[in-house]
């Protein structure tokens, strides 16, 4: 939610309407909203448990680091000794390492939350936190493994003479017997004095413990939902408003070993009447049980829900995961009646169901749609026949972690400030997910890498995400036959409710190998045994680490290993068209359950890639590293048999920021303030009117510099590109010294960007460098504040409620 709303952070409805004559109906009311605490009774009173703390104004543990307090110094640590109750020492390089061990509850089962480090240290830049199960350290290795490592655990530091509190949160689940020794890196550099007081690892079952029951964004095997935690023998009371079918949709799930029993009751607000709709005992913990309970004996009444939990020990924690009176039938008509001008040439319909399915690393020029000579996606061929193709859609970055935040908040890079491999997006950014909540739609992401969850903050409005970790596949980018699997069961119990539904897919993207049959489709097995040799050697010659993992060799690697490059590329482009035609295979079943279940007709599918990929073109092999049109030129469709017009063929040049608004409006709802892309309803609606008097707009995509070593390289180049008609114009301001400032391409007869004709083009290039500044300076002044600009004016419980849903860290 952007912060110039009027709206604050939290805002959210509480309850939603459907036009019924004179008597609304609610659509959707999220017990999470409700949550107050006075609705708890019966909290229980237990001791906490223990502390996993290392503080130096004590008792120190004996053995051979006693006199350190059991913390040992590492390379480029000197004069390490406890004096007044901290531990101090001096750097002698820009790495120093501590390393202390723990020794009890290794075997736990239990994750970390968070590590607390209070400490105070004379110069430097970033504090760095790590883990090693390993029964001894070898700190050489382990210096190598934080230096490279794209989830290190950092955070910067305040330098000078106080004392500070630092709170580290990791970006993957970290098991408690992972952590048997934790490492520090008090600073980044050397000749630095620092001062510990205390090292403290919070494990989440202690941190559970620690806080008054209420709403969390809770995982259960990397299955996030929004939550209530309670712990038992806690009752939690919700007086909700019923229409006429009523149900209540949730998942149950505890961290826990021991029985947990989770019992809802229905009644009059007063207490009569009372019925209970579940007693149910879980025994197995980090996994979520979805159940749907009929609240029909209610319907059109105040009804008083119960959720309480029974456990043989007093505090034993439960999640109700996303809770939600959901009525059957209900469509959010009373917000349609809100709609922007915009809309005014909507369909008159608006559709039950909306999937957003976003396809990975997917060229446009690979499939049959666009021109392919290869028939990858017959599926997708048919849907677009049955809808609405554009041709010359752009996308604004060239790769996922970039890419996704201009797609859910209609903001180029520059305004909504993901650009490189750490950024979050702020919370007070407005995305689709959290329009199609506030009106009362169920919403679902299945994310495929952790670009698109919440370790960018894109879980914003939505009430269950399957992050990449839930989905064990094989290969491992092949992701789109269990989330279909998974969404196919979720729709059965969903087809009555207005949906959302963001499924990320990940096949086309590297490792490039599909499963059988698509493996050998259209690659010849004789040769996969010298593929694969051949890449092994390649990566002697690929100096990115990044790209050496992935297997990503460029030309210069080519040229080392003698290797012709046609052949390697032909055969990772086999794969890579067999692993489109295996995607493909599950879109079609995903739309044979929409038949099933009656759904059809009434879902509009929107199908999209956030990115290409490169195969040599520019002398490259994967993706973020360029703008050129095998990067940025994406496929389109959209799709809702009966309601917008079929076989209909766009060939104005859009951008991907354009679907968000496209959605609201085809859907009936309001668009946030400030949004940068353009509804393309007219094209949709086949508005022969507005489409006459549609007016072209130049696209633009960005490659930002980059400082983490986990973001495609180069890192120290940055690109802009304008697009307008068939003139591509790309703006290198900072480069390297074989790659000219400005590139101009004809699209229309050099779709690939072979022939740079900026040379004979001066005045195009002059017109276009005008327009791509002018856009760069209003983009850079849209630019969302941070969440600390952002939340500056919000209460202590405010801001709580933002950490516990994970928008603010």
């Amino acid at each position: 939610m952007r912060s110039s709303s009027t709206r604050s952070l939290t805002a959210a409805a509480l309850a939603f309407t459907v036009g019924c004559g004179s008597t609304p109906e609610p659509v959707a009311v999220r017990l999470v909203d409700l949550f107050q605490p006075d609705v708890v009774a019966g909290s229980p009173v237990v001791d906490p448990p223990g502390r996993t703390e290392w503080r130096f104004d004590g008792a120190m543990p004996e053995g051979e680091f006693a006199a350190t307090g059991g913390v040992v110094a590492g390379p480029g640590v000197r004069g390490l000794e406890i004096r007044d109750g901290r531990l101090v020492g001096q750097t002698t390089s820009d790495f120093p390492l501590l390393r202390v061990e723990r020794t009890g509850a290794l075997d736990a089962e239990d994750q970390v939350h968070s590590i607390v480090v209070r400490m105070r240290v004379s110069d430097g830049a970033n504090l760095q936190i790590a883990f090693s199960a390993d029964e001894t350290v070898e700190f050489p290795a382990l210096q190598g493994a934080m230096a490279g490592s794209p989830f290190a655990i950092r955070t910067p530091i305040v330098a000078g003479d106080d004392l500070q509190t630092y709170t580290l949160t990791p970006i993957e689940n970290v098991a408690a017997s992972a952590v048997r020794h934790l490492v520090v890196r008090p600073t980044d550099v050397e000749g630095a004095d620092f001062e510990i007081e205390s090292l403290r690892v919070v494990f989440r079952k202690e941190h559970l413990a620690n806080i008054p029951s209420g709403v969390g964004w809770q995982g259960l095997d990397e299955v996030y939902l929004e939550s209530l935690v309670s712990r038992a023998p806690e009752t939690l009371s919700f007086d909700v408003s019923l229409g006429a079918r009523p149900w209540l949709d949730l998942m149950l799930g505890t961290i826990d070993s021991l029985p947990v029993t989770f019992q809802v009751d229905a009644s009059r607000p007063d207490g009569s009447d009372p019925m209970r709709l579940l007693s149910q005992t879980l025994t197995t913990p980090e996994r979520w049980e979805r159940r749907r309970l009929d609240l029909g004996a209610f319907a059109g009444q105040t009804v008083r829900i119960s959720l309480s939990l029974a456990a043989d020990a007093d505090g034993a924690i439960g999640f109700w995961g996303s809770p939600v009176v959901r009525n059957d039938g209900a469509r959010p008509e009373a917000v349609a009646q809100e709609q922007p001008a915009s809309s005014a040439g909507s369909l008159g319909v608006r559709p039950r169901g909306v999937i957003l399915i976003q396809v990975d690393t997917l060229r446009r020029d690979h499939l049959e749609v666009y021109g392919y000579e290869r028939e990858t996606a017959p599926v997708l061929t048919r849907l677009a026949a049955e809808g609405v193709t554009f041709r010359r859609a752009t996308a604004q970055a060239t790769w996922t972690k970039v890419s996704t935040p201009s797609i859910m908040t209609s903001l180029h890079p520059l305004s909504h400030g993901v650009r490189d491999f750490a950024d979050r997006l702020p919370a007070g950014a407005e995305t689709l997910a959290e329009q199609y909540r506030a009106a009362g739609y169920a919403t679902l992401a299945y994310s495929s890498v952790l670009f698109t969850g919440q370790f960018s903050n894109m879980h914003q409005g939505f009430e269950e995400l399957h992050e990449s970790g839930s989905a064990d596949v094989s290969p491992s980018s092949k992701t789109a036959r269990e989330y279909i699997d998974r969404l196919s069961a979720w729709l059965g119990t969903h087809r009555d409710v207005p949906f959302f539904v963001f499924l990320h897919l990940f096949d086309p993207h590297d490792p490039f190998e599909p499963r059988e049959p698509y493996a050998t489709m259209w690659a010849d097995p004789a040769h996969k045994a010298e593929h694969e040799e051949q890449l092994e050697a390649l990566r002697e010659h690929i100096a990115n680490p990044i790209l050496r993992q992935f297997g990503m060799p460029d030309q210069r690697a080519f040229e080392a290993a003698e290797i012709d490059p046609e052949a390697f590329v032909s055969y990772d482009q086999d794969w890579y068209d067999g692993s489109i035609r295996g995607m493909d295979v599950e879109l079609g079943r995903l739309v044979e359950r929409l038949r099933a279940l009656g759904l059809d007709d009434d879902t509009l599918i929107v199908f999209m890639s956030d990115h290409g990929e490169e195969f040599l073109e520019h002398g490259r092999m994967f993706h973020g590293q360029t703008v050129y049109d095998e990067l940025t030129q994406v496929p389109l469709i959209m799709r809702w048999p009966g309601a917008i017009p079929a076989g209909v063929v766009v060939d104005e040049n859009v951008q991907l920021i354009d679907i968000m608004p496209t959605l609201l409006d085809l859907s009936g709802l309001p668009h946030p303030e400030g949004l940068q892309g353009r509804s393309l309803l007219p094209f949709v609606a086949g508005d022969d009117r507005a489409i006459a008097a549609w007016v072209t707009r130049p696209s633009f995509a960005e490659k930002a510099p980059t400082s983490g070593a986990a973001a495609p390289p180069p890192a120290d180049t940055e690109s802009y590109a304008i697009i307008d008609e068939d003139w591509l114009l790309i703006h290198n301001r900072a480069r390297d010294d074989d790659t000219p400032e400005f590139e101009l391409y004809d699209v229309a007869t050099d779709p690939l960007n072979l022939t740079n004709v900026a040379d004979a083009q001066t005045e195009v290039v002059a017109r276009l460098a005008r327009e791509l500044d002018r856009w760069h300076r209003i983009a850079e002044q849209a630019r969302l504040p941070d969440d600390a600009e952002a939340t500056a004016g919000l209460s202590q419980e405010q801001l709580e409620r933002l950490r516990s849903l994970g928008y603010i860290r």
